[in-house]
C-alpha cells in the first residue's frame, strides 16, 4: 500500500498538463491569426510612425 503514498511523479505530471495547456493555447493563438501573418497587410508602417512623431513632437 506504500504506492498509493507516494506522491514523486506528481510534480512532473503538473508540469506536463502546463505546458501541454500553454502549447495548445499557442496553437489556437495561431490559428486564430494565421490570416494576419500569411495575407499582406494593408497596415502601412511608415505612415503610422511618421503620425506618432509628429503627434508627439506638437
Amino acid at each position: 500500500m506504500s504506492f498509493l503514498i507516494d506522491e514523486s511523479g506528481q510534480g512532473a505530471a503538473e508540469y506536463i498538463l502546463l505546458f501541454g495547456g500553454i502549447i495548445v493555447i499557442a496553437i489556437a493563438a495561431l490559428y486564430i491569426y494565421y490570416s494576419y501573418f500569411i495575407a499582406p497587410s494593408s497596415v502601412k508602417v511608415g505612415d503610422d510612425i511618421a503620425t506618432v512623431r509628429s503627434t508627439v513632437g506638437s
